[in-house]
């Protein structure tokens, strides 16, 4: 299985600058959790933690995409280096405004600043990846190891500022999620062998290729639904080992959720598949709502930590599936704008997912909050079979249309049984 993987990080350049993507994107697992943290820690309000989460999250959500757009056509480097001393700033001026106790309204402008800012280091990369292997057929395996460095992010992320912020400081929790995020968008950036050609796009070169919405706003859907449950089983999850005596714990119980993800995402980069990716989207949203069934009826931390670890088998392969599709179907001039719909998706799912567990929690218990993750699965599922239907010989290989002739020829392609 990991001869698999060896041949993909072969690729000249590949490692380091996924390397750099890690730590670029921790803040996707770090920052939300610690604006939760260190606002709670000032307000005593999940409620309030949630709804600046929430804001932070939002304004990434809006500026995602635009930022793939200019990504696409001015280039990786300018435009990742530009926004991380933004971000840096941006979280700084956030931890200000908590610790002296300005107006929440300030509070608020600066998540949103913090979130507007946050670079795109998870869309640039896949769209580097897509670049230096030139849609080939390794381009599943090198999707699956991105989905299993997300696990990373999100099994080392949310110890690192959970145990910041409650044994140290909580200001330190999110001060480490800027310093990982400006410090690892700026290597990234610094990687100008491996990036991607800046693809201006020019009336009078024609009209731009159209991006085809029939497969991507049902993926955008299904994207933000999983962000809800995601956004909400983290905000739910603190509240669940605060509820226990543990607060401590939240991280750890969310690494393990990210643990099960991890090790299906290795598993899915091994293989190679025969059913259409839409397929695997549709199975994936589905898996993700079962797993969120049992959480409401859990009243211990080690028995939720065997139900998130089992759950998170879904995640990896269902994102997975979501970005290769993605990939087969979007124009490569409009790829990271692609890249970024999805994963903007997702972090617009969180920030309402976040939002309204808290308020949830500060009514009923952590317990009725995982209620709000299993209604956002089953809204992924629901929307998953929307996407149009590829015929049962279309392998998902990751690859697009024009490498087909490429892959039956080397015999990587195999029809459905």
């Amino acid at each position: 299985m990991f001869s698999t993987y060896r041949r993909v990080l072969a690729t000249p350049g590949a490692l380091l600058f996924s390397a750099a993507g890690l730590v670029g994107r921790l803040p996707i697992s770090m920052a939300g959790l610690g604006i939760v943290l260190l606002v709670q820690a000032g307000t005593g309000s999940y409620g309030v933690a949630g709804a600046v989460s929430a804001t932070y999250m939002v304004a990434n959500a809006v500026c995602a995409i635009i930022q793939g757009r200019i990504i696409d056509s001015w280039g990786q480097g300018r435009v990742l280096s530009t926004l991380a001393f933004a971000f840096g700033a941006s979280v700084t001026l956030l931890v200000v405004t908590v610790e002296a106790d300005w107006p929440q309204w300030v509070t608020y402008v600066s998540a949103a600043l913090a979130g507007a800012t946050l670079p795109g280091v998870a869309s640039s990369v896949r769209a580097r990846w897509a670049y230096v292997l030139k849609g080939g057929p390794k381009l599943q395996t090198a999707f699956a190891f991105e989905a299993v460095v997300d696990e990373m992010v999100f099994m080392l992320g949310p110890i690192l500022v959970t145990v910041l912020a409650t044994l140290v400081d909580p200001v330190l929790g999110l001060a480490s999620a800027a310093a990982a995020g400006t410090l690892g968008s700026l290597a990234f950036a610094a990687q100008r062998r491996t990036e991607p050609p800046a693809q201006p796009h020019q009336r009078s070169e024609g009209v731009r290729p159209r991006m085809p919405w029939p497969t991507v706003l049902p993926l955008a859907v299904v994207a933000a639904a999983l962000g809800i449950l995601f956004g909400a089983a983290e905000v739910t999850t603190v509240a669940f080992s605060d509820e226990h005596g543990h607060k401590g714990y939240a991280g750890g119980l969310l690494a393990v959720w990210a643990l099960g993800s991890l090790l299906a995402g290795l598993v899915t980069g091994a293989l190679t598949f025969t059913r259409p990716t839409s397929f695997r989207v549709r199975v994936g949203a589905i898996g993700m709502a079962v797993a969120m069934a049992p959480l409401y009826f859990v009243d211990s931390i080690p028995v939720m930590a065997v139900c998130l670890l089992i759950g998170g088998v879904a995640i990896a392969p269902t994102m997975v599936a979501a970005i290769s599709l993605t990939q087969e179907k979007v124009p490569q001039s409009r790829l990271t704008e692609g890249m970024a719909i999805i994963q903007t998706g997702v972090v617009a799912g969180v920030a309402p997912g976040a939002a309204l567990s808290g308020v949830v929690v500060d009514h009923s218990g952590a317990s009725a909050a995982y209620l709000v993750s299993l209604a956002a699965g089953l809204v992924a599922a629901v929307a998953a079979q929307l996407i149009p239907r590829e015929p049962r010989d279309q392998g998902s290989l990751g690859s697009r249309r024009e490498h087909v002739d490429e892959l039956v020829g080397s015999g990587d392609l195999t029809p459905d049984a």
